[in-house]
């Protein structure tokens, strides 16, 4: 510690110089210690043992990791009648898209918007288009999105012969910071309550005669990137699974502060940290290997700053490990671009063609 022989004997200006100095030294030697702890504690926590030998002896390994993860996201299990209503959305020869309310439990409701192909004879299949933070369903399809980070995939889905179904979530940090601490005191998270709220969307829309709920795919950029790595594992009845603008070395993302990327120890986005991720071993390699033998494709632009593209590709061969040694390394890819923050649309449908 900063000292001197007589502190009394010194002017207050080099009191205070002395109380910063020692604030310094501990704040630095915390944060250093902790992060190491992160580290440590992710990779030892993620060494899972899972049984390969075939894929239903695999999904019955990956269990109870699944229910730890449930667990980690304070899952909320919706169990009010849905009630479904619907209002106007979008009509033409092409499109008919409403929006779509329904109950999750007694002052709570979910909104989204469900988008059909017009004029089709025989069942779709279903894709969840997941906006991301400052955006909205209408974004998905092309509207008020002057950056093109979409490129109006959501419609281009419909125009393809799909189902959409676009969730509202709460897309502002500080809004969303505020139900986070709500949801933390009830030792949950947002995240698992807007999880939940996507499940009964699931419920609601599989028994429309128009939608082959044997066939849906959920595909999401940035935070709704998120929503779809953090809920496919969980969620069976999503086949294909398409981030685009999240997938990211956990460790790094959250806590080492880098200038090739943003950190979000370094940004205000508390809704971000889920207390116990990194206890449960959850990288966004572990994730992957919850959504295995299941499709999976990862979107990632080496000019987007949310990640350093190399340490990104470095959790990819992780993550691409646990397909392999099943056996079903086909069905997962690395779509990675030289663009930024963005969706693929072209190499997205064609992934949905093959798997979907």
């Amino acid at each position: 510690m900063p000292s001197t022989d007589d502190i009394f004997s010194l002017p207050p200006s080099v009191v205070s110089r002395i109380e910063g100095d020692a604030q310094s030294l501990i704040r630095r030697e915390a944060e250093a210690w902790l992060v190491e702890r992160c580290r440590e504690t992710l990779e030892s926590a993620g060494k899972w043992t899972l049984d390969y030998s075939s894929p239903d002896a695999y999904e019955l390994s990956c269990e109870p990791h699944r229910e730890r993860w449930s667990r980690t996201l304070g899952e909320w299990a919706f169990e009010a009648p849905l009630n479904p209503l619907f209002e106007p959305f979008y009509d033409n020869g092409k499109v008919f898209a409403r929006w779509l309310r329904i109950d999750l439990a007694d002052g709570l409701q979910g909104r989204a918007v469900l988008a059909l192909p017009k004029n089709c004879n025989h069942p779709v299949p279903l894709v969840i288009a997941q906006h991301g933070l400052g955006s909205s369903p209408e974004r998905v399809f092309g509207l008020n999105d002057d950056a093109g980070y979409y490129n109006g995939y959501a419609l281009s889905l419909v125009e393809a012969g799909y189902a959409v179904l676009a969730p509202l979530n709460v897309i502002e940090g500080p809004p969303r910071a505020r139900l986070a601490r709500l949801c933390h005191l009830l030792g949950r998270t947002l995240w698992g309550l807007e999880a939940g709220k996507l499940r009964r969307f699931i419920d609601c829309v599989s028994d429309f005669p128009e939608l082959d709920a044997s066939r849906i795919g959920m595909w999401g950029l940035s935070l709704g990137g998120y929503y779809t790595a953090y809920t496919a594992p969980l969620e069976k009845r999503i086949k294909v699974a398409i981030t685009s603008a999240s997938f990211n070395e956990r460790w790094h993302k959250m806590a080492v502060s880098s200038p090739l990327y943003t950190a979000y120890i370094d940004v205000e986005e508390e809704h971000f940290w889920i207390p116990g991720y990194f206890a449960g071993g959850f990288g966004d390699a572990e994730l992957a290997a919850l959504i295995c033998p299941r499709a999976l494709q990862i979107q990632q632009g080496r000019a987007d700053g949310i990640g350093w593209w190399p340490i990104q590709e470095k959790e990819f061969d992780r993550a691409k490990k646990f397909y392999d040694q099943l056996g079903v390394g086909d069905r997962i890819e690395y779509a990675g671009h030289n663009g930024g923050h963005e969706i693929l649309t072209g190499q997205g449908l064609d992934f949905l063609r093959r798997f979907l």
